[in-house]
């Protein structure tokens, strides 16, 4: 039962809202409107310094006129290095000498007020239409714009920010956000806010996944406002730590001297869209650009509305549940929740007596948790070597596998769990054993990552608090629930991070098996010697197969034609 509430509630988590039809309200927000912008967006692809691009450029200033707002171009020289690696993978045939930001104001009530800004870029790679990066995000600003505009005028100025040279190396983000002498755009300073939107694919939940620095009143707001949220302290400091960036990367040094919050909104599903000739209005999908639109509506309406915007204070610990709710918790209550686990945990271990066999029972208890997730590593990337086509992996042909990369990695895992945990079933000590490697990890990520720490912290706590509830009648069912609860999370937490980084790295669903599998030790019920051989062998043997087909099939046609050279890609 903890396992069909786990995948329900994963189901949930992971599914985009229905895109809201034309004749919705008119301060709310619609997919079905903003596709008539994604369409015209989208028709061709529109590079850096193409004559498509300038075009498209004339079509959003006379857009964001027609909803009231007063417009001017920022030109700027782009980098002359960038431009001409951009030539070499194909961008356009001539060296563009002048590119545009185009920056729009809708005037508030108060204009002396720091303004809201929300930001995407308006140039595509080569040869790719661009319906989601970045048609989407302008799309979405477009239809936020509107909305706003439609319930009168706002308490201050909304500014819209579409760069020009993100592909090439966030040149229009550096032109806007100069931080020499000078530099920068006029309105620059006039910023209190800022929310940037992307996209790495063509679907998706759109989420949340990175901060300007100590976000604690940032994230808080968010939280209070967005009414289907998505996005994650752990996202955040992944980000941070990874060499990924976006146009926002270019604004955070500034915004983090002016204490200015800062988001950013992405959606990464659909893989294969990512840069792709197929990346056309007709895939993309609309629920993923309802799901940006609103939370992006939801969030801008509540900085506008705010009497203060928000200002440095200490990171947050923060989740979405399954984007019903935006989990928030200080920093300090991870320990907290340690010291309530690590107490779960030491009456677990006293119950039993004490003795020899008794700590025999709880190495081997740690032993079994520390061999399952070494063997599901093991098992998923053994299987993703398979995969990989006899001429070595591309990048975005990787990136089109990955639903099928997905099913190869979790089957893997699985096979795993039933070789190590099928017919076992823990006493006491062997349990309390089996805590200590997952309380050890939670420990030391409170200590390095805070910010992090909750994604091991709190289902050690669940886990732990499993234990003590009677193991019938109304205990039973509470149990149940708990454990579905943290066996949902995984469940979506290895989805997510399958889609960021399962083509090259799938070992990393072995940590959310190792928690969903504390989760459901508590009450598991061994199978039979049969039963497990057929859940190894038919897991085991679906991973390799789907790892065959992965291998066999031929190189995606949504790849781009740059990644079939052999220079290095942007």
């Amino acid at each position: 039962m903890a396992l069909v509430l786990g995948l329900f509630l994963a189901v949930i988590g992971t599914t985009t809202p229905w895109p809201a039809p034309v004749d919705t309200l008119p301060d709310h927000f619609s997919a079905s409107r903003a596709m008539a912008d994604v369409r015209v967006i989208g028709r061709e692809p529109h590079p850096a310094g193409s004559m498509a691009d300038a075009q498209l450029c004339g079509w959003l200033a006379q857009r964001l006129r027609g909803l009231g707002m007063e417009v001017h171009e920022q030109a700027f020289t782009p980098d002359p290095v960038r431009v001409a690696r951009y030539i070499d993978w194909g961008g356009v045939a001539d060296r563009p000498q002048r590119m545009v930001n185009l920056v729009a104001v809708l005037p508030g009530r108060d204009r002396r007020l720091s303004a809201v800004a929300l930001m995407a870029h308006h140039d595509t790679v080569s040869g790719s239409p661009g319906a989601a990066d970045d048609g989407a995000g302008m799309a979405s600003i477009i239809e936020t714009v509107r909305a706003i505009a439609a319930a009168g005028l706002p308490p201050r100025d909304l500014v819209v920010i579409l760069t020009d040279g993100e592909e090439i190396g966030l040149d229009g983000a550096r032109a806007f956000f100069g931080r020499e002498a000078g530099g920068g755009d006029p309105l620059r300073d006039h910023i209190g806010a800022l929310i940037n939107l992307e996209a790495r694919g063509g679907g998706g939940r759109a989420t949340l996944f990175q901060t300007s620095a100590d976000n604690g009143a940032a994230v808080a707001l968010a939280s209070r406002s967005i009414h289907h949220p998505a996005g994650s302290s752990l996202a955040v400091f992944l980000y941070r730590i990874l060499p990924n960036d976006t146009d926002l990367t270019m604004a955070l040094p500034w915004a983090g001297t002016h204490g200015v919050a800062a988001y950013n909104f992405a959606f990464i599903g659909r893989p294969g869209l990512y840069h792709s000739p197929k990346a056309t209005p007709e895939r993309l999908d609309q629920g993923s650009l309802q799901d940006m639109g609103g939370q992006v509506l939801d969030l801008t309406r509540a900085l506008l509305d705010a009497p203060r915007l928000p200002g440095p204070t200490h990171d947050l610990v923060f989740f979405d549940l399954f984007g019903l709710i935006m989990v928030m918790l200080p920093l300090w209550t991870g320990w907290v929740m340690l010291g309530v686990s690590a107490g779960a945990v030491a009456a677990l271990w006293r119950e039993r007596g004490r003795g020899r066999g008794h700590l025999r029972a709880g190495l081997a208890g740690a032993g079994r948790m520390l061999g399952l997730a070494g063997l599901a590593a093991l098992l998923t990337m053994g299987s993703n070597l398979v995969s990989f086509h006899v001429g070595g992996p591309n990048y975005y042909d990787r990136l089109a596998a990955t639903p099928r990369l997905e099913v190869m990695a979790s089957a893997s895992a699985i096979a795993a769990f039933f070789v190590v945990i099928g017919r076992w079933r823990p006493g006491r000590a062997a349990l309390a054993g089996a805590f200590v490697p997952l309380w050890i990890a939670g420990m030391l990520l409170q200590f390095f990552a805070p910010v992090a720490a909750y994604v091991v912290v709190v289902p050690v706590l669940v886990a732990s608090l499993i234990t003590l509830l009677p193991e019938r009648g109304v205990g039973s069912v509470v149990a149940i629930i708990l454990a579905g609860l943290v066996v949902g999370y995984q469940f979506q937490l290895v989805h997510e991070m399958l889609q960021a980084v399962g083509s090259d790295m799938p070992l990393v669903v072995a940590l959310p098996l190792v928690l969903a599998a504390l989760a459901l030790l508590p009450r598991w019920q061994p199978l039979s010697r049969p039963g497990r051989r057929t859940a190894v062998l038919a897991f085991g043997l679906l991973g390799f197969a789907v790892a065959l087909v992965v291998r066999a099939t031929p190189i995606a046609d949504t790849i781009p034609a740059y990644s079939l050279t052999t220079r290095p890609l942007p």
